[in-house]
């Protein structure tokens, strides 16, 4: 494939200026940056083109080659890209904008850990407790984290003088960078043990199990999480620790659906309860509950149980702070008659008249998710 017209590479016209190209070319990078272009894995080719383009529009002398005799010009007289040579947008990011577009290395901090707990909807009313168990990577407790053997010294690191970090010099189109890496004997510190630690070769962490108690508040919701600060991997030395997260998975409870801080449970009634009216005993969360079923109730209606429902997160107070609980009728119709029930449903329905029928404006099953939004 052609490599595309250096001009456009950066944006600007034949006649730019050099102030011009520097500027388009600065503008062009820092838009490649991977902390923005995480999602784009051709960046760092991009950001190659637009350093060949510069180092070819900044140069007087290859310019006026380009202008003339294009890309084939510049490779007859031997023209090498510079941006060639380095190894990532890393290095190259460093060589033209003095470090690395990550930041300053050096000892890493701990990773987190993820688990889930379950718990059953009658959990969400109280607030539970749960006892978690994971892997982690803890500080070495033979060492206390420093990495070496107890009772020897911790001196000095002779590669990298105590600093840190080695320095390098690169020639680029800038002209000499120095560019500053972690080092890699000590990781950055910029001091390392004179006998490393048998239990962690020196590393000062090792893997071990861990549990740890949970308190999940009332009120929490299914797929939440729960974050502890520093309960993670530890992290390299001197590094802080990284988090727990501890997902809740609630389980559901049959009969019971969850409306926000409401439940919406669908009761079975009787016909004949339905028309002459009485009383029923529902399940709550609570236990069992009787409730008046007034005469003339239709297929779907509702009734609500105030206080019945779910706390807001957090709160477990009594009833008062809690949602309700709607519950919706499903009016069950006898079936396999008897020849004198058939008889007497006939002799109920020739007697019956529109006073006797309910302007059915909404249907069942439009109330039954009316309900449950």
């Amino acid at each position: 494939m052609s490599p595309r017209d250096y001009y456009e590479v950066l944006g600007v016209s034949r006649d730019a200026s050099e102030s011009e190209i520097k500027k388009a070319f600065r503008s062009t990078a820092r838009r490649l940056h991977p902390d923005v272009n995480d999602h784009d894995p051709a960046a760092e080719e991009k950001f190659k083109e637009a350093a060949e383009a510069y180092e070819v529009l900044s140069d007087p002398e290859r310019r006026a080659t380009y202008d003339s005799y294009g890309h084939e010009g510049l490779r007859s007289g031997g023209f090498d890209p510079r941006s060639a040579g380095f190894g990532s947008i890393e290095d190259l990011f460093g060589a033209f904008f003095g470090g690395s577009p990550f930041g300053r290395g050096g000892p890493a901090p701990g990773a987190d850990v993820g688990v889930t707990v379950e718990i059953d909807l009658d959990d969400v009313v109280t607030g539970t407790e749960r006892e978690v168990e994971f892997e982690v990577v803890a500080s070495c407790d033979e060492c206390r984290g420093n990495g070496a053997e107890p009772g020897t010294p911790i001196e000095r690191c002779e590669q990298c003088e105590g600093t840190g970090e080695l320095r390098t010099a690169t020639r680029t189109p800038f002209g000499r960078v120095i560019r500053a890496n972690p080092c890699e004997s000590c990781r950055g510190e910029g001091r390392r043990p004179l006998s490393p630690c048998r239990e962690c070769s020196g590393l000062g962490r090792r893997h071990t199990a861990r549990t740890w108690k949970v308190d999940i508040p009332a009120g929490i919701d299914d797929g939440q999480r729960i974050r502890i600060n520093g309960a993670g991997h530890a992290g390299e030395t001197g590094a802080p620790p990284g988090d727990l997260y501890v997902q809740v998975a609630v389980t559901p409870r049959d009969g019971f659906i969850r409306d926000g801080n409401d439940v919406v449970t669908v009761v079975p009634l009787d016909a004949t309860t339905a028309m002459l009216g009485g009383e029923l005993e529902v399940e709550t969360l609570d236990g069992p509950e009787v409730v008046e079923v007034p005469s003339g109730t239709q297929p779907g209606a509702e009734k609500v149980l105030r206080g019945a429902g779910l706390p807001p997160l957090g709160q477990s107070n009594g009833r008062r702070a809690r949602g309700d609980q709607r519950i919706v009728f499903n009016v069950v119709i006898p079936a396999n008659l008897s020849g004198d029930q058939a008889r007497m449903v006939r002799k109920l329905d020739e007697t019956l008249g529109d006073a006797n029928r309910p302007d059915e404006r909404e249907g069942f099953f439009a109330r039954l998710r009316r309900a449950a939004r």
